[in-house]
C-alpha cells in the first residue's frame, strides 16, 4: 500500500511545523515543497535541520515544478489569510487534480465573505474530482466547530459567547503584520482607519458557521471592534520584537445579530508573550439556553501547534470526501492520527 503523498505549499512558521509533524507520522510522505527566495534549490531536510535517513530527498522549488498533475494526494497550502489571495493557488492545485487543505482563515467558511469565489472553487474542485477544505485552530475549531458541537447537548439556544485569550508568539511574520505587532499606538490607529490592519481574520467566518449550523439567520453583517494591546515591558517572540509603549497585541470583538438581537459574541484578545504581564491564556464557550453550558480550557489550546495539527489531521477526511468545497461542518470530527495514516484512507 502506497504512502499518502503530501506537498507543502509555503514553508513559513505553519508550513514548517506541518512538515516536521508529517515526518514523525507513519504511512505518509512529503513529496514536494513549494518555497521562495533563498530556500529555493535547498533540501527540505537541510532547511528543517531534520535527519533525512533513508528517505528520498525533497528539493524546495517553485509551484510550477512541484505541483503537477496528480503529483500528490493533497497540498497543504500555508501562504495566505484571505480567500481572494489564496484563490489562484487553490485553483492551480485543483486543476492538477490534487486535494487542498488551506490554513487561510477566510477559507474556513469562504461563502461568508466571498460567496462567488466559494462557488467557483466548488465548481473547479468538482470538475477535477478533488476536495478543498479550509481549517486551523481558529477559525476551524475553538471558536466555531467546538461551539457547534456543544450546542448538540442543547434543547434551546438563546445566546452564545466564544472567548479566546491567546498567545501570538508561535505565528509568523504575516500574522504579526496583520495584527499590527510592533507598531506605535498612533500607527496602529492609522492602520485601522486606512484598513491596512486585518487584526484577527475569522470572526465573520466563525459567526456565520455557527449561525448556519444551528439554523439562525443573521439579520446584519457581522460587526467588529479592534483595539491595541499596549505593552509596558519589552517583549520578543520568534517573529516579532516590541518595545515598551508599543503594540504587542490586538483585542478584537465580533457580534452576530438575529432578528436585530445580539445572539453570538466573539471576544479575542491576542498578543505575543502575554505571560510577561501576567495575562493567563484560555478558551471559553458560554452557551445560554436549555441547558446552560460553560466550558473553560486553561491555558489556551496553543495556536501554533493547534493549526498545524488540524491541517495534518484532516488529511484523511479530505482525501475520503466527495469532490467539492467543504467546511469543518461537512467532514468527520477531527482527531489525532496515532497510527498508520494509510489505514484511514478509503481506497
Amino acid at each position: 500500500m502506497e504512502n499518502v503523498k503530501v506537498i507543502i505549499y509555503g514553508l513559513g512558521a505553519m508550513g514548517r511545523g506541518m512538515a516536521e509533524m508529517l515526518l514523525k507520522k507513519k504511512g505518509v510522505e512529503i513529496v514536494g515543497v513549494v518555497g521562495r527566495g533563498k530556500m529555493l534549490g535547498t533540501s527540505m531536510y537541510d532547511y528543517l535541520s531534520v535527519e533525512r535517513g533513508d528517505r528520498p530527498d525533497v528539493i524546495i522549488s517553485t509551484y510550477d515544478k512541484v505541483i503537477t498533475e496528480k503529483a500528490a494526494d493533497v497540498v497543504l497550502l500555508c501562504t495566505d489569510s484571505f480567500t481572494k489571495n489564496a484563490f489562484e493557488k487553490i485553483k492551480y492545485c485543483l486543476e492538477n487534480k490534487i486535494n487542498v487543505i488551506s490554513s487561510a482563515e477566510e477559507m474556513s467558511y469562504p461563502k461568508a465573505q466571498e460567496p462567488e469565489l466559494a462557488k467557483e472553487i466548488d465548481k473547479i474542485a468538482k470538475e477535477n474530482g478533488v476536495t478543498v477544505l479550509g481549517t486551523g485552530i481558529n477559525p476551524g475549531l475553538m471558536m466555531d466547530l467546538l461551539v457547534v458541537l456543544l450546542t448538540g447537548a442543547c434543547e434551546e439556544v438563546e445566546h452564545i459567547t466564544a472567548r479566546r485569550v491567546n498567545s501570538l508568539s508561535p505565528f509568523g511574520p504575516a500574522v504579526m503584520e496583520e495584527q499590527g505587532i510592533g507598531l506605535t499606538v498612533d500607527a496602529f490607529k492609522k492602520g485601522i482607519e486606512e484598513g491596512t490592519l486585518a487584526g484577527h481574520v475569522g470572526f465573520c467566518e466563525s459567526v456565520n458557521m455557527i449561525a448556519d449550523a444551528i439554523g439562525w439567520k443573521l439579520s446584519d453583517k457581522v460587526k467588529q471592534t479592534m483595539e491595541p494591546i499596549v505593552t509596558n515591558v519589552y517583549r520578543k517572540s520568534p517573529y516579532a520584537e516590541v518595545q515598551p509603549g508599543d503594540v504587542a497585541g490586538c483585542a478584537m470583538k465580533g457580534y452576530g445579530y438575529v432578528d436585530g438581537k445580539l445572539k453570538i459574541e466573539m471576544d479575542h484578545p491576542q498578543q505575543i508573550e502575554p505571560e510577561l504581564e501576567g495575562v493567563h491564556t484560555g478558551d471559553y464557550i458560554i452557551i445560554k439556553g436549555r441547558p446552560n453550558i460553560n466550558m473553560s480550557i486553561n491555558p489556551e489550546v496553543p495556536g501554533g501547534i493547534g493549526t498545524i495539527a488540524m491541517c495534518v489531521n484532516m488529511i484523511p477526511h479530505v482525501i475520503n470526501a466527495r469532490a467539492g468545497l467543504k467546511t469543518m461542518l461537512d467532514l468527520p470530527v477531527p482527531r489525532a492520527i496515532m497510527g498508520d495514516m494509510r489505514e484511514l484512507i478509503e481506497r
